[in-house]
């Protein structure tokens, strides 16, 4: 078997909900050993983010905490903190999404695990950041999208509309796992590891880097537009007799090629389509007249039209049309993982190919606490040890099976 890129690099998962433990799980597919490690009273909220359920079992959690192993460790009880020391003594990367400060209170913050294991790599994800007013403030991923300027240039004309997916979460984890593969690349140069510090605030911002460019050249915000371009047309979804299409006719070649699969040729001779400029000065008249057209015939129809002119378009998919189609399929992007207690699991494959040091996605998220004796008996406690702790609450064990 290929070894994964990360192999032997070992990563301890402080984190709850989505932004840390997406950046967690990118880590584990990757091949590092990733311990999740959970309050023992509960876990990770997003445990009762539900339903829906796999048998009992959070589908939120189960989607983005696999590959790791399960530790529910109270870090507030004084030997559970010595535990932690122990854990940190031994790791390459640490990553926690408490709220600024909480981690210095706890007697983990970065001076502190830094004077003790300065090779370790340690990433900070909260709403704002650690610095500046807001940095005490929760994070929410609709509160990020409405700050960081997304909501202002996604939905209609008449209302802001959320990114259905939480953007600001998801990309805050990339970007933090992202940095973190940078810190040990460099960690290999210098022997030092490094503090991370990064926000779902950020992250949302990031994003809109055409839009903020669109606003710094011309001094004037952007608006919503729905599913166009902002640059070029015609470039968004139109209505089709029996649903929608998505046309991708952005340059002056698949503009001229569009006309004509839609038997419009008298669009090539309307001064308010001449060119991109005058496609974007006039997108309502645009987008009226080819809604008009496409209108007149279904979405298949049109779609066979379109790839016999070369014209990029395809289909608005609903997820249950997603997992069928031949190219999610030929890419190996649905995986089914066996959990002990939620049965058989839908799993998103990885998004990159590597030809050389291949992901991995072998192991389901953990029960609560499923692999705490293991863990636990790894750093050399006695299997009586590990019980006399579980009694006073310090940890809890989930062993299934």
């Amino acid at each position: 078997m290929l070894t994964a890129a990360l192999e032997g690099v070992r990563v301890l998962d402080m984190t709850q909900i989505m932004a840390g433990p997406f950046c967690a799980m990118l880590l584990a597919d990757l091949g590092a050993e990733v311990i999740k490690i959970e309050n023992p009273r509960g876990g990770d909220d997003s445990r009762r983010m539900a339903p829906p359920y796999y048998n009992g079992e959070s589908a939120a959690f189960l989607a983005v905490n696999r590959n790791k192993y399960g530790l529910a460790l109270d870090i507030r009880a004084e030997r559970g903190k010595e535990l932690l020391w122990k854990l940190i003594d031994t790791a390459d990367v640490l990553i926690e999404n408490f709220r600024p400060g909480t981690m210095d209170r706890l007697g983990f913050g970065y001076e502190q695990v830094h004077a003790r294991n300065p090779r370790l790599v340690y990433c900070s994800i909260s709403g704002f950041g650690h610095s500046g007013p807001y940095s005490e403030r929760g994070g929410f991923d609709l509160v990020a999208q409405a700050m960081s300027g997304v909501l202002s240039v996604t939905g209609s004309l008449e209302e802001p509309a959320k990114v259905g997916v939480p953007i600001s979460d998801l990309n805050a984890g990339l970007f933090a796992s992202h940095a973190i593969l940078a810190a040990l690349l460099a960690r290999a140069r210098t022997g030092e590891g490094q503090y991370i510090d990064t926000s779902l605030f950020e992250a949302a911002l990031a994003y809109t880097i055409w839009e903020s460019n669109e606003y710094r050249a011309s001094g004037q915000p952007p608006q919503r537009l729905g599913t166009a371009h902002r640059l070029s047309a015609p470039y968004q979804v139109f209505a089709t007799a029996d649903g929608w299409l998505a046309i991708g006719a952005a340059n002056q070649r698949n503009w001229e090629r569009l006309a004509r699969a839609l038997d419009r040729p008298d669009l090539l001779e309307d001064a308010r389509f001449s060119d991109n400029a005058q496609r974007m000065a006039n997108l309502p008249a645009l987008v009226e007249t080819l809604t008009a057209t496409l209108k007149t015939r279904p979405a298949q129809e049109w779609l066979a039209l379109l790839d016999e002119a070369e014209v990029p378009a395809g289909p608005v998919l609903t997820l249950d049309q997603v997992y069928a189609h031949p190219q999610t399929q030929a890419r190996n992007m649905e995986i089914e993982i066996d959990h002990p207690v939620a049965g058989r699991v839908h799993a998103i494959g990885f998004p990159v190919k590597y030809s050389a040091t291949p992901p991995r996605i072998y192991r389901p998220a953990p029960v609560l606490g499923q692999h705490t004796f293991e863990i636990l008996q790894s750093l050399g406690l006695s299997a009586e040890e590990c019980k006399q702790l579980e009694t006073e609450g310090v940890v809890r064990d989930g062993q299934v099976g």
